[in-house]
């Protein structure tokens, strides 16, 4: 069995990012001065749908293919909102949505339903070769949470940086790559 080898990338810095915003569905990128790293020409690229996430690929490849199911979590109404604003106005609910994986009081999906989506997705990723999926902070996490078998709420104690990078491989169970 040839091995697959996928490297999780999440998309660069976006103005809703450094400024304490949740995401929105048409963020772009702020300006890059350069690719932080190269990609093999014989990579595949795949990216999330997302404004954001197709700038970032774009660095890496003009022939970058959408998948779908590496969409952001979806917020529902809290998309675009200011955290300092849901801390003064919905205090509870975000207490709520921070300290319960399977809460989704703002009306979209859950972290737990993210983790089941990004389950699903792992289980029929099976195309052997080099792979980069260009994604973002809380599919990173859903993704770790789901190879290392961890508990939903350690996503909590995972931070997912702005261009940083996740290797896993596949022959057979997916395992975390480090080096």
């Amino acid at each position: 069995m040839k091995a697959v080898h996928l490297t999780l990338i999440c998309h660069a810095l976006t103005t809703a990012q450094k400024t304490g915003h949740l995401h929105g569905p048409d963020d772009g990128i702020l300006p890059m001065l350069a690719q932080p790293f190269a990609v093999a020409p014989e990579t595949r690229i795949l990216t999330a749908p997302e404004r954001r996430a197709r700038e970032t690929a774009d660095g890496f490849s003009a022939l970058a293919q959408v998948e779908p199911a590496l969409a952001d979590c979806d917020l529902g109404r809290w998309q675009g909102l200011a955290l300092k604003r849901l801390q003064v106005e919905h205090p509870q609910a975000l207490a709520l949505w921070l300290d319960d994986p399977h809460s989704a009081p703002h009306g979209g999906e859950s972290f737990g339903e993210l983790c089941q989506r990004m389950a699903g997705w792992l289980a029929a990723f099976d195309e052997p070769g080099e792979w980069v999926a260009v994604t973002h902070p809380m599919v990173i996490r859903a993704v770790l949470v789901q190879v290392l078998g961890c508990p939903l709420a350690a996503h909590r104690q995972m931070d997912v940086l702005p261009l940083s990078r996740v290797q896993l491989s596949f022959t057979g169970s997916w395992r975390l790559r480090l080096g």
